[in-house]
C-alpha cells in the first residue's frame, strides 16, 4: 500500500471508528507498527490527529485561537450555555472558566441573581458588569492570549485562596478513554485547581468536542460530576461517558 493509501486508511479510521489502534492496522495492512506510527506522526504534524498512547484519536478543532472558536458552533454553545447557567442557584459561589462556552454561559446568567463569580477569564468578567446582583472576582495572573484566560503561578496562587459551590468548566477534547484534554500544560494545570477548589464541577463540552482529544489532561472523569452537552444521548461518546458513571445533562433540546 502506498503511504497517500495509509494515510486515507488511517483518516478514515479516525473518522469511523474515532481512533486508530497501531498494532491493529499493523496486523490488518500487513505492515509494522514502526511504519503506522511514523504515518502518525506526519498527521499529527499536520494537526490532523492526536496521538496518544498506542495510535491516536481525533484532534480537537477547538485548539484554535479564541477569535476562531467564537464562530465556532455557536447554536451548540448557546444550547449548553443555557443549561449551565440554570445550575447557578441564588446565592451561590461559582468558579466560570473561561474560552466561549463560559463567555456564552455568563451571558445567560440572569441579570437579576444574586451570586458571587470567580474567574480568571477578563472577558467573562467584562460580560457581567451590568449584572448587579453579581459580585465578581477576578484572579489575576499572566494573561494566555490563546484563551483569554490568566494562569501561571500568580493565578494559580490566587485560585487556591477561593472555595465555591460549583465549577463550570471549559475543554477543548472529551473522550471516554482519553478523559478530559486542553492543549496548554499550564492551561490544564489552572482548570485542574479551579476544579479542586468547588463541591462540584461540571464540564462544558459543546458536541464538536466529543470523540476528540487535545495533548494534556486536565482531569479523569472521577473528578468531575458531569457533563452538559449539545448532544443528544443517543450520541455514541454521550453513551461511553454515561456509562463511566457520569451524569450527562443533554440540551439537545434546549
Amino acid at each position: 500500500m502506498l503511504a497517500a493509501e495509509r494515510r486515507d486508511h488511517l483518516l478514515g479510521l479516525l473518522a469511523s471508528e474515532g481512533k486508530v489502534v497501531a498494532k491493529d492496522v499493523a496486523v490488518d495492512l500487513g505492515i509494522s507498527e514502526d511504519s503506522v506510527r511514523r504515518d502518525l506522526r506526519e498527521l499529527a504534524a499536520e494537526g490532523l490527529c492526536q496521538r496518544v498512547y498506542g495510535g491516536a484519536l481525533p484532534v480537537s478543532p477547538a485548539v484554535v485561537d479564541y477569535a476562531a472558536r467564537q464562530a465556532m458552533a455557536p447554536d451548540g454553545k448557546r444550547k449548553v450555555a443555557a443549561v449551565a447557567a440554570g445550575l447557578v442557584r441564588p446565592d451561590c459561589a461559582l468558579i466560570l472558566d473561561g474560552g466561549t462556552t463560559a463567555l456564552a454561559v455568563a451571558q445567560a446568567i440572569p441579570p437579576d441573581l444574586a451570586c458571587t463569580v470567580i474567574t480568571h477569564s477578563p472577558t467573562v468578567a467584562a460580560a457581567l458588569l451590568d449584572h448587579p446582583r453579581a459580585e465578581l472576582f477576578l484572579l489575576g495572573g499572566r494573561v494566555f492570549k490563546h484563551s483569554a484566560v490568566t494562569c501561571g503561578a500568580a493565578a494559580v496562587e490566587a485560585a487556591q485562596n477561593v472555595s465555591a459551590d460549583l465549577c463550570l468548566l471549559g475543554v477543548t477534547g472529551v473522550h471516554h478513554e482519553a478523559g478530559l484534554t486542553t492543549g496548554d500544560a499550564d492551561e490544564a494545570a489552572m482548570k485542574r485547581v479551579l476544579s479542586a477548589r468547588a463541591a462540584e464541577t461540571y464540564v462544558l463540552a459543546s458536541s464538536e468536542k466529543l470523540g476528540t482529544a487535545s495533548r494534556f489532561r486536565v482531569l479523569p472523569w472521577g473528578e468531575v460530576t458531569g457533563v452538559i452537552t449539545d448532544a443528544g444521548h443517543g450520541h455514541p461518546v454521550v453513551a461511553q461517558v454515561a456509562a463511566l458513571g457520569v451524569e450527562v445533562l443533554s440540551a439537545a433540546r434546549s
